[in-house]
């Protein structure tokens, strides 16, 4: 039991109890636990949702030698989620997303499939992050540029 709480813990980011009960409920099936686990993560993003974001970070990505570039303004809770490895790699892949996809608002960038995993939207992905961190988190803005275009 405790090497698959282990990994459940590697592959979700979930804490010991959460994983525990998770293969409990699920009697031992590690990806039925993993379903539990981001069902539950949804769920406690859902109930984050109109909490303040009064910290966070703007995040520029260049791609392509240059050629194409995105800032993007993510906000959450603390400083201390801001300066996590999650919350920067998040950031990354929304401007590496609004580099890649051109969305033309968050409204649009939040409902677009995402480019690494396309059975997900970055909403989805944003969730996941509020429900492994227990703070709101939101895309507040961004720019796009290409070398070229106006």
């Amino acid at each position: 039991m405790l090497e698959k709480i282990k990994e459940l813990r590697q592959k979700t980011g979930a804490g010991v109890m959460d994983a525990k009960k998770a293969l409990e409920e699920s009697k031992g099936n590690v990806e039925k636990a993993i379903e539990l686990i981001k069902a539950k993560g949804l769920a406690k993003a859902e109930s984050k949702s109109d909490r303040e974001v009064n910290s966070g970070k703007v995040y520029c990505y260049t791609h392509a030698g240059g050629s194409a570039a995105a800032m993007v303004e993510v906000a959450c809770e603390t400083d201390f989620v801001a300066k996590n490895e999650e919350f920067e790699a998040l950031c990354k892949e929304v401007a590496m997303q609004i580099v890649s996809m051109n969305p033309k608002d968050v409204e649009e960038l939040m409902s677009q499939a995402y480019i690494r995993d396309s059975s997900k939207t970055i909403e989805q992905l944003v969730k996941e992050l509020v429900g492994k961190t227990g703070e709101n988190i939101r895309v507040i803005r961004f720019a796009r540029y290409k070398l070229g275009v106006e």
